[in-house]
């Protein structure tokens, strides 16, 4: 089995890319990774059958490069996890241009390789895609999170249409959608709003990049009855 993981160098993309490496050790590991190349290297040291791959969404060579690779690196599975920006504002006051940089970013590349990857799957008649998103996307978001609420939902969306229109080639799509996680992107974020968040937690803590990892491997070896589904990690809130 080859997996392919975006942006799986740092944060959830390191903890999945570790997990998926110690579960299947028989498989080849393929992540990308954008500025982290330590990173990447030292997770190349640390698990055997990883590979890092170079990959930067904002350069239109690079990903097209990444993209020819898919299908003779034969992968069977791909994971949508990288995010190359994120703006963070309320939005009234946030320019229209950042939506279409935002998607630009964030969304047609991710359509660029998922197109890919079942042109390929679509062939073989086998393969499994898996989108991270966010909790976001239900009830409230936090407040300055529009663009990138906007740009999961489309994703969402995109995820549904991947798993009815290949269903019939046994691709599965399937989305996680994680809620709030100490990682390096919500750095910026007041700590006294992060302790308010522990605090009012039912479980008295946050959720950590290591639970959404085990999640993503379940998927991976899945039943392919499992089809078009987001599974939300976020304790059962609305």
């Amino acid at each position: 089995m080859n997996i392919l993981i975006t942006g799986g160098s740092s944060g959830l993309g390191n903890s999945i890319t570790a997990c998926l490496a110690k579960a299947h050790s028989d498989a080849t590991i393929y992540f990308t990774y954008h500025s982290s190349a330590e990173a990447a290297i030292e997770i190349e040291k640390k698990y055997s059958n990883t590979k890092a791959i170079q990959l930067d969404f904002k350069n239109e060579e690079n990903l097209h490069t990444v993209i020819e690779k898919i299908a003779s690196l034969n992968i069977d599975v791909l994971v949508n996890n990288a995010v190359t920006s994120l703006h963070k504002n309320h939005f009234h006051k946030t320019p229209v241009e950042v939506y279409g940089s935002g998607f630009a970013d964030n969304v047609l590349p991710v359509i660029k390789l998922t197109a890919a990857f079942i042109k390929a799957s679509r062939i073989k008649k086998a393969g499994k895609i898996i989108t991270i998103l966010s909790s976001a996307i239900a009830g409230a978001p936090l407040t300055g999170w529009a663009a990138y609420t906007a740009e999961k939902n489309y994703l969402l969306s995109l995820a549904k249409s991947w798993a009815s229109e290949n269903v019939q080639f046994n691709i599965q799509s399937n989305c996680v959608s994680p809620e709030f996680m100490d990682t390096a992107i919500n750095k910026d974020l007041d700590y006294r709003l992060k302790e308010e968040m522990i605090k009012t937690h039912p479980l008295k803590r946050l959720l950590t990049t290591n639970e959404v990892a085990d999640t993503v491997n379940f998927l991976v070896t899945a039943s392919s009855h499992i089809n078009g589904q987001n599974i939300f990690l976020n304790n059962g809130k609305s």
